[in-house]
């Protein structure tokens, strides 16, 4: 608990047996819930996220028969932590990228009722362009000026940073049933957002690599996806529908 607020954390994971422990074991004392969505990983993850359960009650393992796509694993931690009753729900990936030491910065907008939601920018923090590979960093570059037109969150950047938390008053007006669950839903997720007039902030956070993480993320293929995500989302928005 944070500020009296419950505090929820939801860690998408597939074939994340390398790192998931850790991940796991990073996340701060102050949250009171830690939702681990197992998207159908042909892996140990799930065996692994059982043994840590063990040791911290905090955990609990929702397990998918049929691989969703990270978005919709995010989705399924959402609805939990709603029926929950979670004042604050961070998503924290399964593969360790996301530095704990970033955390109260993240929450703390969203605590204070200052922001409905925000969302960790790795590309302003100092050296960040010797810090993540230079293709991922100009793809995410392109693809947070594409969101900034298609949300109208022009101040918003890295739009591809997992790492957020949002408000119970949001998540419960989000129809969570029609967010895109691959890749491009923390674009599709902001566009949704404006639909309600939500606040966005933006949070400097340190971008983490190199820690042993595998991205099956394949840029050729999912920049074109998301552009016409975000050109649908666009339109969407102008006619509020």
């Amino acid at each position: 608990m944070y500020l009296e607020k419950m505090i929820a954390v939801v860690v998408p994971a597939y074939n994340e047996e390398k790192l998931i422990k850790k991940t796991i074991c990073s996340i701060p004392d102050l949250v009171d819930r830690i939702i681990v969505v197992n998207d159908a990983s042909s892996d140990n993850t799930g065996q692994l996220v059982k043994e840590t359960a063990e040791k911290d009650q905090r955990i609990e393992l929702i397990e998918h028969n049929v691989n969703q796509g990270v978005g919709g694993a995010i989705v399924t931690g959402y609805k939990r932590a709603c029926d929950l009753e979670m004042g604050i729900t961070v998503v924290m990936a399964g593969d360790a990228q996301m530095d704990p030491d970033d955390f109260l910065n993240i929450i703390e907008p969203v605590t204070t009722g200052n922001a409905d939601y925000t969302k960790g920018n790795r590309l302003f923090y100092g050296d960040a362009w010797n810090m993540i590979p230079h293709y991922r960093y100009l793809g995410n570059s392109f693809l947070s000026l594409m969101t900034k037109i298609a949300s109208g969150y022009w101040h918003i950047a890295d739009s591809q940073s997992g790492y957020t938390a949002i408000s119970l008053i949001a998540l419960r007006r989000l129809k969570l049933n029609k967010i895109y669950k691959r890749y491009g839903m923390p674009n599709d997720l902001l566009i949704k957002l404006n639909h309600h007039d939500f606040r966005v902030k933006d949070v400097h956070i340190r971008p983490v690599y190199n820690v042993g993480e595998k991205s099956g993320i394949k840029l050729l293929e999912v920049v074109p996806k998301i552009s016409w995500l975000l050109f649908k989302g666009f339109w969407q928005r102008l006619f509020k529908k």
